[in-house]
């Protein structure tokens, strides 16, 4: 019941943020430089037919019944269509936020399988060389810039080794895992880095508590204490950290979509703004802000899972 109106009540926050964004998303969108108008005709355009356009689009009309009508088309799921690609918003961003969120993904799932082994690694062996080594080797990948780094893994491993392809997203789901696989590493170094550095403290903060050494003077094997009592308490705060990097990886995904030519959500979001294409760009912001809350209501959740203290 409890966890229920936990639930509950996360579920309603998420009312006002939503707007706030959709807020946010209108007034950014109307201060990037240039109009959409001027993008669809070109440089010589005369002003009859930029007025012609404008009141097409519906830009003419005061900013507040702008975003009324903007509000209400982005509630009954109208997002419009693309001012250059001609096509519905919600096709295609149904057609390329797949990718990145699969791009996401892997990341995420290549961080955590590097961050959690090595930091019990590193927290188990405290001031040992397997911990400087630990620690130093991360300290590299957190360094490098996400477009650096990829420049070098794209260097490396797809042009001269050419173990991975250099660019596109392949055909079918093993081939989109292959091309991936290069990205998401790119985006994976440096979060792992930082979720190990997070881990690694937090387990040398939970392994000296008195309940461990209790729990040990019971009699319980290691590996148990370790799993049970360590890393389920340690794990608390490296979940929030994680939920909250979800949007790191996603911005990082734009860099690297665009160095690996993936095409995916990142990469349409830059070209849409370079062609101050309104609606793709409003779409896209909304699509990817609603995706990273959804995210903090599932790190909440673990959270509250971990610790039920958290739902109180």
């Amino acid at each position: 019941m409890q966890l229920a109106s936990f639930i509950a009540r996360r579920i309603l926050q998420l009312i006002p943020t939503l707007l706030f964004i959709l807020i946010v998303v209108f007034a950014l969108v109307r201060l990037l430089p240039g109009d959409p108008a001027s993008a669809m005709l070109g440089d010589r355009a005369l002003d009859a037919d930029v007025e012609r356009i404008n009141r097409e689009l519906g830009l003419d009309r005061p900013l507040p019944v702008q975003f009324a009508v903007f509000a209400r088309s982005v509630a009954t799921g109208d997002l419009g269509d693309s001012i250059t690609l001609k096509l519905p918003v919600t096709e295609l961003i149904a057609t390329r936020l797949p990718i990145t969120i699969l791009l996401t993904l892997m990341a995420a799932l290549i961080a955590v399988v590097f961050a959690v082994p090595l930091a019990f690694v590193a927290a188990t062996r405290r001031g040992r060389m397997a911990d400087s080594a630990v620690r130093g080797a991360f300290q590299v990948g957190l360094s490098m810039p996400v477009f650096y780094l990829g420049l070098i893994l794209l260097t490396v491993f797809g042009a001269r080794l050419r173990w991975f392809p250099v660019g596109g997203y392949g055909d079918g789901f093993l081939e989109h895992l292959h091309h991936l696989f290069l990205p998401a590493l790119t985006l994976a170094l440096s979060l792992s880095a930082i979720l190990m550095r997070n881990l690694r403290a937090a387990i040398i903060e939970v392994i000296d508590a008195e309940y461990v050494q209790f729990a040990r003077a019971k009699g319980l094997r290691p590996r148990l204490v370790l799993l049970r009592h360590v890393l389920r308490n340690a794990l608390i705060s490296t979940v929030a950290l994680f939920g909250l990097s979800i949007g790191t990886l996603l911005s990082g995904a734009v860099i690297t979509e665009t160095v690996f030519a993936i095409p995916g959500a990142g990469r349409l979001m830059v070209d849409s703004i370079y062609a101050r294409d309104y609606p793709v760009v409003q779409g896209l912001t909304i699509a990817l802000a609603v995706l990273v809350s959804l995210t903090f209501l599932l790190t909440d959740l673990v959270q509250a899972w971990l610790d039920p203290r958290v739902a109180r």
